[in-house]
């Protein structure tokens, strides 16, 4: 386990998951479709899930991307899922990328979640600089961006092309660590 707050614990994915992944994301298709279409269309089913966890496991160990689960300690009911994407480890930066199920917004688990995996990344893995793409009317993900410390940085034009739509503008947020800190080697 990575961390625990509040009843709910991160943990990186893990080959068990994959029913918990497919259960998460057949019930929040909507909201998955327009941002996470890779994400929804690799877990429409079962066996696309187990290949999809399989896939991430391994990208994981490489340290090529991370993809942590936020469950609900007591049941284990799949809450979210948040990405430490986009991985340079030349420039030490990294984006993220994450989602929460219908039944789990707004109680601040997003905010606490990027809170703890953000330490994590800076002290644990030496990035320097994290990232947060959103749409501007994602006021749930530019709040979880401002909530943890993210500056505004600029606007993307055509930043992001959702499945089926035009292009549409993205706004970048960054987190800078704290040049005071020396990361954990």
């Amino acid at each position: 386990m990575m961390a625990q707050f509040n009843g709910f614990e991160i943990n990186p994915i893990h080959l068990g998951d994959a029913w918990k992944v497919c259960n998460f994301c057949v019930a929040n298709e909507d909201r998955l479709k327009r941002y996470f279409p890779k994400t929804l269309e690799q877990n429409l089913n079962p066996t696309l899930s187990n290949y999809f966890v399989e896939s991430k496991v391994k990208a994981f160990e490489n340290k090529d991307e991370f993809l942590f689960t936020l469950k609900h300690s007591e049941t284990r009911e799949l809450a979210g899922l948040i990405y430490l994407k986009e991985l340079n480890w030349d420039t030490k930066q990294g984006e993220f990328a994450y989602c929460i199920g219908y039944a789990f917004e707004e109680q601040g688990l997003t905010s606490k979640a990027i809170q703890l995996l953000s330490t994590h990344a800076f002290e644990d893995l030496g990035l320097k600089t994290l990232q947060i793409i959103t749409h501007k009317d994602n006021l749930g993900s530019v709040k979880v961006a401002l909530k943890n410390d993210f500056k505004w940085v600029k606007t993307l034009v055509n930043g992001f092309t959702p499945t089926g739509e035009s292009p549409l503008d993205m706004e970048l947020y960054e987190l800078v660590s704290d040049p005071c800190k020396v990361p954990k080697t």
